[in-house]
């Protein structure tokens, strides 16, 4: 069977959905970024780079040896590329600038490896990207230039490590997915125009959190833990990673939740870097993503590693929590 390569789908998504070159460019080094980092967490165990670094992120977050040389890899391959000027990660605190005169169009947001914690078992993790255009004509980029809804968004996708890489993204049209060759490092088209079920698949959140949750949160977790809900019965799924359970879910349909505490309203999960980029995916794939109230890609950030709560999947799931929520 013939297959079109990445880089032959990036010229068919410019001709049909007006990507520039340059956007190309920019989805072409994230694939060279995904391919690095998967030979990184393959060697990570010969090499002695498993466990934690000693060091917290800006999120108070113990910070593992692969975060770190994730969030570098993504540093090595946009530094000469003048089309991209910035980028944000919740792995730094701050802005990185790329360019000294900041010329570049467009800024880069990204997870640099979600699912760090399942490295020393072999589990999946991913890494989640978004690219935006940039506000301001001139200069370096500044932090409104980054405090954009979702709805910006000019590109956006993940990659999934596991028993395969994958690379799936969307530059506003068909959401499409590709599969690492490893004996030749190309990634081939193995999912095109992905669309999520309806009716089907799994639910996934963490119920080890229940007792943090408010009243509503409980009672419609457990609508779904009981085959409840008015979507249809659903199978409990939680690999805890975020990449590997949105991956799931938009192969196979459901739901994935990460809902706020009663003491903690804003959740865990970066606005930015997680959730805006997955429910640009998702939207497109025909899916359905908002933080219990209102839609993702409507949320305009205040700061650069603001959180809310996720509830992405098919539409009929999400519109029920919705509805028990409300």
């Amino acid at each position: 069977m013939t297959r079109l390569t990445l880089s032959e789908q990036f010229f068919r998504d410019q001709a049909q959905h007006g990507a520039t070159g340059d956007l190309s460019t920019v989805l072409n080094r994230i694939s060279l970024a995904a391919r690095m980092i998967a030979t990184e967490i393959m060697r990570a165990g010969f090499v002695g780079k498993l466990g934690y670094t000693g060091t917290q992120n800006v999120q108070a977050e113990e910070v593992r040896a692969l975060d770190v040389i994730s969030n570098d890899v993504f540093k090595q391959v946009f530094e000469l590329m003048p089309m991209v000027s910035a980028m944000a990660s919740e792995e730094m605190e701050d802005i990185h600038w790329f360019n000294d005169d900041g010329s570049g169009k467009y800024i880069l947001t990204h997870d640099p490896l979600d699912g760090s914690g399942n490295v020393d078992v072999a589990g999946q993790m991913g890494t989640i990207f978004g690219i935006y255009r940039r506000t301001t004509a001139a200069g370096k980029p500044t932090l409104p230039d980054f405090l954009q809804p979702g709805r910006n968004l000019v590109a956006a996708g993940y990659v999934l490590y596991g028993p395969c890489t994958m690379l799936v993204y969307t530059v506003g049209g068909a959401v499409n997915g590709f599969t690492l060759d490893r004996s030749i490092g190309t990634f081939f088209l193995t999912h095109p125009n992905l669309q999520i079920p309806e009716g089907s698949g799994t639910y996934s959140v963490n119920e080890a959190n229940e007792t943090k949750w408010d009243a509503r949160t409980q009672a419609m977790v457990r609508a779904f833990r009981l085959q409840q809900t008015q979507c249809g019965k659903r199978a409990a799924r939680y690999a805890g990673a975020l990449v590997g359970d949105f991956h799931r879910t938009l192969i196979k349909g459901g739901i994935y939740m990460y809902p706020g505490e009663a003491k903690k309203p804003e959740g865990k999960l970066r606005l930015l870097y997680e959730n805006a980029p997955l429910a640009m995916v998702c939207e497109h794939a025909g899916g359905m993503a908002t933080d219990g109230r209102q839609r993702i890609l409507d949320i305009v950030p205040d700061q650069l590693h603001m959180r809310t709560p996720l509830y992405i999947g098919s539409k009929g799931d999400v519109s029920e929590v919705m509805r028990m929520l409300a």
